[in-house]
């Protein structure tokens, strides 16, 4: 029975805590008291809640713009956002500050996480990457701006990344012309992406689907084309095999070199 008490009390003491510090803050809100406001955001800020720090910074950012702790105000308004993951305010947040305060001792942070909240919202390869295109013209800008800066490794290691991810995209994009059949597509493609990332790690794959897709637009190509395009094929087979000598895909291209061989009306062998 006593234990029922004190457990009773101690659940109304809590309560009681919340209710009242719920009333605090909505008081500090109302308030027009722009100094009590910032000294309560940076506490929930310190108290990890960041959703109340940031709802004051929010209040309070536009009275402190142009005085001497507007970056301040801007950078804690920045970093409620960030760890609350909302990558996309704190990353707008961040960019005013940079932009706004170029000084600040805060700018080169700022320049830095404005690249970075576009990494995080950068997406898998196969959806839409104008995040990505964002976040390396950022991390490019900053490397630029700040070359001495310790973070410029890890903003290297950031951008090799995200080209890896625009290489894997431009490659998914080109092979699906060649999933769906549509071989004249896929040729063009295929060879835009080689063209435009010409280190890419599928360079071999690439190479023997343009093959590939030359062979069979050819194969299914009216009679008075067919001869035509399986020469095309003999020069794509000339290409890929020079690079790829002891490629896993040697056997194929041999058979689709050897039939349209036969069909272009020569007779080279290998």
């Amino acid at each position: 029975m006593f234990l029922r008490r004190v457990n009773i009390i101690l659940s109304f003491t809590v309560l009681s805590a919340v209710i009242l510090s719920c009333k605090g803050y909505e008081q500090v809100l109302k308030s027009r008291d722009y100094k009590l406001k910032l000294a309560t955001a940076m506490e929930y800020y310190n108290t990890e809640e960041y959703v109340r720090a940031a709802t004051l910074f929010d209040q309070i950012a536009p009275v402190y713009k142009g005085t001497i702790k507007a970056d301040t105000v801007f950078y804690y308004q920045a970093k409620s956002y960030y760890l609350q993951r909302d990558y996309i305010l704190s990353g707008h947040y961040f960019n005013a500050l940079a932009t706004d305060y170029p000084n600040s001792v805060f700018a080169e942070e700022a320049d830095f996480m404005t690249a970075y909240c576009y990494y995080k919202l950068s997406p898998k390869p196969s959806l839409d990457q104008e995040n990505t295109v964002n976040a390396i013209t950022a991390f490019q800008l900053f490397m630029i701006k700040y070359s001495s800066s310790p973070r410029v490794e890890e903003a290297m290691t950031y951008l090799i990344e995200l080209r890896n991810k625009l290489v894997e995209k431009s490659y998914l994009n080109a092979k699906l012309y060649y999933n769906l059949g549509d071989y004249k597509a896929s040729i063009i493609a295929l060879k835009n992406c080689l063209n435009e990332y010409p280190d890419t790690k599928y360079r071999e794959e690439i190479l023997f689907l343009i093959l590939k897709s030359s062979y069979l637009l050819a194969d299914n190509s009216i009679y008075s084309k067919r001869k035509e395009r399986f020469q095309d094929t003999v020069d794509e087979y000339y290409t890929f095999i020079s690079e790829f000598p002891e490629s896993k895909y040697v056997k194929e291209a041999q058979k689709m070199y050897e039939f349209s061989t036969n069909i272009a009306g020569t007779t080279e062998q290998l």
